[in-house]
């Protein structure tokens, strides 16, 4: 079949021997139709009569019915979900029974009920109806179809209770026990932590149904945590024997051939600045003057030369998306062998790179860039902590060890210096926030929990990535070429209602109306940073802007206040950042747009695939922390500490101790002898009877009640009235810290 009308015919044509019409030629046929069309009155639109021309068809449609493009009504005709009014997106499980949708266009989260959550489990991508307004004035929505199943199987606890045994899941979003008929035991025991291979999906009528096919362990065994967390999230974290057998076969010499093909930087004094504890090194730097400014070379491991597209290599980093740090451990992207040795710049040894060189005025404006093929000799692997002394204590004893290098890494300094005030104009939003490292000791328990401090060294890298992520980002644009972006979208209309209501209660004005820039923000930001409730109106601020995603459809990072950002920097644990590798490499290579591996579609599946598994790695990790954390406070039940409220919910408080960096809740049942009701728009509960006040930033001092290991659940006990944050800036503060507030009508 030919037909002249689709204008992605000849695309079709080079891409299948016997092509259907594009998936963008039966959108725009069905949104001009009006109405549905069934697959036989597709086919006689596009003259199909072939049966190998019907069962492209066929396949053609399931996989745009899939991929959430189209939905099949019951009369099996095709239809547009935005013509039906439909949305599609990603359910986010509640561990009371309710979900929401995250929306694939970006919009405000959709409340699922309890009663509608029955037939899914989160992570289910599904079409949705929106079916009215709840109680609280969310937007409620009606599963229509489900497009993905996220779990073929669950890991959790077994239990096994008047010969009826089932799985209570660890991941506590998924609210629904796993029933095992008996002859599906597989020996599991009561109490152990087991993974259940689903048998059968729930329903709206039923729950799932497993059968067992792995035991973990005895339930609350040390060290088990990571291992539950893997098989909860699904994180893929075994080399299939393809991947071992690829990876025998990868030559760890460099050829004189290679090299030639390559510019040689093996004389720059290019180093690797890192955290101590660091194993693997994907980026280095090197800085000298050049004019009015400074020449900056960012080079990066070249992860593409060993991972090539269509291997098995390739396949298992894309299924696992990046490298997923727990404490303690790590599960990689890519093996070993890539992953801490060819593709880690690692010092005195030769390897390959990808390098961006830029040429940066005194304002840190990038004059202009370049990208090449190199080959590399680090010259050093430094810490930050190092860098600091040399740079900015300028420790004598430390500038002495590193000789010639010091003069480069002052060039660098300044060279930062100047990106920091380009940064501060642009308007970038700085956001404060303490990262905290776990510290074990014996038998893998917590020894303590400290913060992570930042220094300018971290800033030095930090400023150097990101002129080189913006540099590929406006390459790839400038090209036209398929790639990833990672984009980062200002608030939507409903959370910058609520944030400007909120900051009305501090007597505070965001700029930019209902269009608010980068800029705005950092201004409020800049102006707020002397009161001692900044944390609270900081914390408020950051929750009214999305999660940053990777799209190839370009729309800016709002964040960082860039019209283009990518990730072209760590390929070694981002798959993001291989892609982008790929199409930067085609393009210096002199090879045709046409030709290059990947097409937009492709792009568009590979982005929202590793959105997803950054989402799956938080929530993993996230769940290890909170189970060692839970296990930390375990003999300290009783102990009291000093938090700060970090949260305020219809329910109760969430404090964070100071010193433990734990959070745990106040619930609202414990709060003594008033009715409190809750202020979502003020981010407080306020007495009925007594006007006692608690708000997000409060002091508080609470003591450990109880610590419910199994659920990753800590309880506290207020020992003392919250101590406010009364701003000598905002007499309006005050007055709300002393008196509950009016309620509104909106």
């Amino acid at each position: 079949m030919s037909d002249t009308k689709d204008p992605f015919a000849e695309r079709e044509a080079e891409n299948y021997e016997s092509p259907v019409p594009s998936r963008e030629y039966i959108l725009q046929v069905l949104n001009e139709t009006g109405h549905p069309l069934s697959r036989e009155e597709l086919q006689d639109h596009f003259g199909l009569h072939s049966e190998q021309e019907h069962e492209g068809m066929r396949r053609r449609l399931r996989a745009m019915e899939r991929d959430g493009q189209l939905i099949r009504t019951r009369k099996n005709a095709y239809g547009l979900i935005k013509k039906m009014d439909l949305i599609r997106g990603r359910v986010l499980g509640h561990s009371d029974g309710f979900g929401f949708l995250v929306r694939d266009d970006g919009g405000e989260d959709l409340f699922i009920s309890a009663r509608r959550m029955k037939g899914l489990l989160h992570g289910d991508r599904v079409v949705v109806r929106v079916v009215g307004i709840d109680h609280r004035g969310r937007s409620e929505a009606a599963p229509v179809e489900i497009l993905e199943r996220a779990h073929d199987s669950i890991v959790g606890r077994f239990r096994l209770e008047h010969g009826i045994s089932y799985v209570i899941p660890s991941n506590k979003r998924i609210s629904q026990d796993v029933l095992v008929p008996p002859d599906k035991r597989g020996g599991a025991l009561d109490n152990q932590i087991v993974v259940a291979r689903l048998v059968e999906q729930p329903t709206w009528q039923s729950q799932p149904i497993g059968e067992i096919t792995e035991v973990l362990g005895e339930h609350m065994a040390p060290g088990l945590e990571i291992d539950i967390a893997i098989r909860a999230h699904d994180i893929p974290n075994e080399w299939t024997s393809a991947v071992k057998a690829e990876t025998t076969q990868i030559d760890h010499t460099i050829s004189e051939s290679e090299i030639a093909q390559r510019v040689d930087l093996r004389n720059v004094p290019l180093v690797t600045i890192d955290g101590e504890d660091s194993k693997d090194f994907d980026d280095a730097v090197y800085c000298e003057p050049k004019g009015k400014g400074w020449r900056l070379l960012v080079a990066i491991a070249d992860v593409s030369h060993y991972v090539l597209p269509d291997t098995a290599l390739d396949s298992e980093a894309e299924k696992r998306g990046n490298s997923v740090y727990f404490p303690g451990r790590v599960v990689p992207m890519l093996p070993e062998v890539l992953s801490n040795n060819l593709c880690s710049l690692n010092p005195q040894v030769d390897r390959l790179c990808m390098v961006c060189e830029l040429n940066i005025d005194t304002n840190g404006k990038t004059r202009d860039y370049t990208f090449f093929k190199g080959v590399m000799r680090s010259a050093a692997r430094l810490t930050y902590t190092e860098v600091a002394r040399i740079v900015q204590e300028k420790e004598m004893k430390t500038r002495r060890s590193y000789g010639n290098i010091v003069t480069h890494l002052d060039d660098l300094y300044e060279l930062y210096k100047a990106l920091q005030k380009a940064r501060n104009k642009r308007g970038t939003i700085e956001f404060e926030s303490v990262e905290t490292r776990i510290v074990f000791g014996e038998k893998k328990k917590i020894e303590r929990i400290i913060p992570i401090v930042r220094n300018d060294a971290h800033r030095i890298i930090e400023e150097c990535m990101i002129a080189a992520n913006v540099a590929s980002a406006n390459f790839l644009l400038e090209h036209k070429l398929a790639s990833l972006y990672r984009v980062h979208q200002g608030p939507g209309e409903e959370k910058l209602e609520k944030l400007k209501n909120f900051l009305q209660g501090f007597g505070l004005k965001l700029g930019g109306k209902d269009s608010p820039e980068p800029k705005h923000y950092a201004k409020l930001l800049e102006e707020i940073k002397d009161r001692d409730d900044a944390h609270v109106i900081q914390t408020v601020m950051l929750r009214s802007l999305s999660q940053a995603v990777y799209n190839p459809e370009n729309t800016g990072h709002f964040g960082l206040a860039f019209d283009a950002y990518t990730h072209f920097t760590s390929p070694i644990r981002r798959y993001p950042d291989l892609l982008v590798h790929r199409g930067i490499k085609h393009l210096i290579e002199g090879t045709t747009k046409k030709d290059f591996h990947y097409k937009k579609q492709q792009m568009e599946q590979l982005g929202e695939h590793c959105s997803m598994t950054e989402r799956r790695a938080d929530d993993a990790t996230r769940d290890v922390t909170d189970w060692l954390k839970c296990e930390y406070l375990q003999d300290k039940v009783g102990e009291q500490y000093t938090g700060h409220v970090t949260a305020v919910t219809s329910f109760g408080l969430f404090v964070e101790l100071d010193q433990l960096f734990v959070e745990g809740l106040v619930h609202v049942t414990s709060l003594d002898n008033d009715y409190y009701h809750f202020d979502p728009t003020k981010h407080l509960l306020s007495g009925e009877r007594t006007g006692r006040v608690f708000r997000l930033g409060d002091a508080v001092e609470v003591k450990v009640a109880r610590v419910t290991l199994d659920e990753k659940k800590i309880d506290f006990d207020l020992v003392q009235e919250p101590v406010k944050y009364n701003s000598k800036k905002s007499k309006k503060t005050k007055r709300l810290a002393k008196r509950p507030p009016k309620n509104k009508r909106r």
